[in-house]
């Protein structure tokens, strides 16, 4: 970490996360103003040998003498930031998995107020269980008769609107730092592992109904977790605030439970073990080599085809008698 930065935050008796917030909206009140607004996002970035925070545009890392590349153009996956810099804004491939998820929404739920039964609530924002079955809802005896494509689908379907906002509002907030922090291709992977991986703890404990993106969102809170390993004591103090709210997700999960709400902590517990392994041995940062560059470009390309791939399996299924 940058010296001038862990000295400051320690100088004030600030949480790192806290006084990052705190420059954020110093840098807001100064543009607000007239003021010069100062970036604290891209003026360094991570060496893949020593994972130390050098100068973005260093050719050799001055803390351990590696040669690094030089970092390629990457507007596109930067977060973009609405007022003064405390919200994030997805962007690239994050914006992509938040488009496709509202978009599956919109679709399940029309279909269900289709299907509704005269004078039931027109504004009921809940979906069909036989709906989302149909869209690809993960269903054990489904996935067990061959239809393992569900283990995919499922990841991008949600019960309710509070569900999917839920969903979202951690995505909006996770995406854009797993993004940044590894490169768009290895967080494609991540997502799509971590939450069939989910799907698929989910399925040995409990055959029953079930859709979100939770084990998803859980697998990139472990990604973080498991880098937050390698950033000695800036890591342990991020670390602390990632697993009290693994603490609350799963503590809402277990209440829901009791009262019938049917919360999968399964795939929670799934998608958090894998994303933490993922993000400890995966190193940081856009690949280094070109034949590493190829690698996750491929491994990219293929989940994006899975994804793909899934969803035509579910609409040749679509007005099939569910057996």
């Amino acid at each position: 970490m940058d010296r001038r930065f862990a000295a400051n935050y320690k100088s004030m008796g600030l949480p790192p996360r806290f006084w990052f917030k705190w420059q954020r909206v110093k840098s807001a009140l100064r543009a607000a103003f007239g003021g010069q607004e100062q970036s604290y996002e891209t003026a360094h970035r991570m060496c893949p040998h020593c994972r130390g925070l050098i100068d973005r545009s260093a050719g050799v890392c001055p803390l351990c003498g590696a040669s690094v590349k030089s970092p390629r153009a990457r507007t596109g996956t930067t977060p973009g930031r609405v007022l003064g810099g405390l919200i994030p804004v997805p962007s690239t491939a994050t914006s992509a998995l938040v488009s496709v998820n509202i978009a599956l929404y919109g679709i399940s739920w029309y279909l269900t107020q289709a299907s509704a039964a005269p004078g039931s609530p027109a504004g009921d924002t809940g979906t069909d269980a036989v709906v989302m079955v149909r869209l690809g809802a993960m269903f054990g005896r489904l996935v067990f008769a061959g239809e393992w494509w569900r283990l995919v689908t499922a990841i991008f379907l949600h019960a309710g609107l509070l569900h999917i906002a839920m969903n979202l509002w951690c995505l909006f907030d996770l995406g854009p730092t797993v993004e940044s922090l590894f490169s768009t291709t290895k967080f494609i992977v991540f997502y799509l592992v971590t939450g069939v991986v989910g799907f698929v703890a989910s399925l040995y404990w409990n055959r029953g109904l079930s859709v979100g993106a939770s084990g998803a969102i859980l697998g990139l809170i472990g990604v973080l977790i498991g880098a937050s390993y390698h950033h000695g004591h800036l890591g342990k103090d991020y670390r602390s605030q990632l697993l009290r709210w693994v603490f609350y997700i799963l503590l809402i999960g277990v209440v829901g439970g009791v009262f019938g709400f049917g919360t999968d902590n399964a795939a929670h517990v799934g998608g958090l073990v894998t994303g933490a392994v993922l993000g400890y041995v995966i190193p940081e940062g856009e690949p280094v080599t070109r034949a590493e560059d190829n690698l996750w470009n491929a491994l990219a390309l293929m989940a994006i085809l899975i994804i793909a791939g899934s969803f035509a399996l579910m609409a040749l299924q679509l007005n099939r008698p569910i057996g």
